[in-house]
């Protein structure tokens, strides 16, 4: 027999899992019967009111085993002798379109610019002690793309994209702990990401597919307007069915590259901002209505904020941006000369600080002396931003910062707080570093927000620079149903890179429906020119 049950309770009660299975066994109606099997299928924090409490779906079994949550023994036909599909770029978008094409009875040709994950960390570790950055190898590029080292989010608004659930069961299926298919908000974390991202490396090889590092695209193979395969940067061409373009939001040369190939690609609007840190206790305080420590059943509190904001006669919206608790703010650039901040959490989320990006969004009519550069135009203003604050900060990988009330006031803080960035902070007046435009908005929001979180708007907080890397400034197109380039044929612009993805499960759900998309088209026997 199963009874579900929609249970209201206090964080100890959710988390404490002896307690909690006592107050389902209770509540079912089944307390005292043997071999029962109680498990949450949903989970969420509600705390909007003073006193915090937990909505939990809960099923019940007695007399009865249900099914498993997931499928854990996914299955993988050997595609090994099957006819090739390309995939550029080794993040969320292309591992997941690489397992797709396996599914369907397709090999996939996984070209990775980077490193594999585990000697990807050696470079990160240089970047953070001694600055040097990579421009193949680093918080952006590597295998995994940029969510390898991220708080490992897994929610996203794209739920018509694709089958949300079936992401995260291939993820569970992978090493993923089984509570992301559960909580309302799930993460992974970065310390368990790199073994999650060296399982499906492994399921794909396993299968016949090649996952290639230290790979990077230097052209395509174009053949009037159709594409053939790419030549990487020694000289090897490489073909197949098609190419599925899904190198992430930071691969400047690839669109430099389309560009000089004359493939079309569009400017887009993105964000751009700052990193605030917070203690994590002043946010816990502020969201869980708690003096000072929010207990041991509690997760970091985060949050979410937004404020309109008017200039010149211009709305536009200051926001937060990958809200990471407990968290560590990272050096993210991917060329020497600039400066990018990025944040990531462990799966504890136990660090001392919380830090979010703080973003105001950038409309091309924003950029109007950059419209020379085209379709770059948005890529340029981005760059030139991250050159001027990695001068601001010395010209090493130290970030300019600044308290957060000194400036709104326009005045350079005379000490800056401990900081979770480990390159380390120079102060600076973030005014003359950030374009007129985006401080001034920033400054209009930081006092408005208090009003949403009070407490929120305080110099026991800091700002660092520069958070740019929201979204791609590029734009890639492709057709609303087939998702083809319109130009180019066999070309599958995909995820972040592209402009259609924010976020590691959106990105693996277009991956999933380009490798469909191209499959259906060019896959079948008889199809291939």
């Amino acid at each position: 027999m199963k009874k579900e049950l929609q249970l209201v309770l206090s964080p100890e009660e959710a988390y404490n899992e002896l307690l909690f299975q006592k107050i389902a066994a209770e509540k079912s109606g089944f307390a005292g019967q043997k071999d029962l099997i109680i498990r949450a299928t949903k989970r969420s924090i509600d705390a909007r009111s003073r006193k915090v409490k937990i909505n939990v779906t809960v099923e019940v079994y007695s007399g009865q085993v249900p099914e498993p949550l997931v499928n854990s023994g996914k299955y993988y036909p050997n595609v090994k002798h099957s006819d090739p599909l390309i995939i550029v770029g080794a993040g969320p978008a292309g591992l997941f379109a690489a397992l797709r094409a396996i599914e369907l009875g397709i090999k996939p040709i996984v070209l990775e610019r980077g490193k594999d994950v585990r000697a990807r960390r050696r470079d990160l570790a240089a970047l953070n002690k001694e600055h040097i950055v990579n421009p193949d190898s680093n918080y952006c590029f590597g295998e995994g793309g940029a969510g390898t080292y991220s708080d490992g989010k897994l929610y996203t608004r794209s739920k018509k994209r694709g089958d949300l659930r079936r992401i995260m069961e291939i993820l569970v299926a992978h090493g993923a702990n089984e509570d992301i298919l559960v909580d309302a908000h799930p993460h992974i974390g970065t310390n368990k990401l790199p073994q999650l991202i060296t399982r499906l490396r492994e399921s794909i090889i396993e299968a016949g597919g090649e996952v290639l590092f230290n790979t990077k695209v230097t052209e395509l193979l174009l053949n009037k307007d159709t594409i053939e395969g790419v030549i990487t940067s020694d000289g090897e061409k490489i073909t197949g069915l098609g190419v599925i373009l899904a190198t992430g939001h930071s691969a400047r040369d690839v669109f430099q590259l389309l560009t000089r190939q004359k493939v079309l690609i569009e400017a887009k609007p993105f964000a751009l901002g700052v990193r605030i840190e917070h203690d994590q206790k002043l946010i816990d305080s502020i969201q869980y209505h708690c003096p000072s420590d929010r207990g041991p059943f509690l997760p970091a509190s985060s949050y979410s904020l937004v404020q309109q904001t008017v200039l010149d006669g211009k709305q536009r919206g200051v926001f937060s941006f990958c809200m990471c608790p407990g968290g560590f703010i990272v050096p993210s650039a991917s060329s020497p000369g600039e400066i990018v901040v990025n944040g990531m959490s462990p799966s504890r989320r136990d660090g001392k600080f919380a830090n979010s990006g703080m973003v105001v969004a950038v409309e091309l009519e924003d950029l109007p002396t950059y419209q020379k550069y085209g379709p770059l135009a948005a890529l340029m203003f981005q760059q030139e931003v991250e050159k001027a604050a990695w001068v601001a900060g010395g010209e090493t990988q130290v970030a300019p910062a600044q308290r957060m009330v000194d400036f709104v006031n326009n005045k350079q803080s005379k000490d800056l707080l401990p900081t979770s960035y480990q390159p380390g902070l120079k102060s600076v007046n973030m005014n003359d570093v950030l374009p007129d435009f985006i401080a001034k908005r920033l400054a209009m929001a930081l006092p408005l927000l208090d009003k949403k979180m009070k407490g929120y708007y305080t110099n026991e907080a800091q700002i660092v620079g520069v958070e740019s890397r929201t979204s791609s400034p590029v734009r890639i197109p492709r057709s609303k149903e087939g998702f083809e380039h319109p130009q180019i044929s066999r070309l599958y612009p995909c995820g972040e890179g592209a402009g259609y993805a924010g976020g590691i499960v959106s990105a693996a759900m277009d991956g999933e429906r380009c490798a469909e998309k191209l499959i259906e088209k060019y896959g079948k026997a008889g199809t291939r020119n």
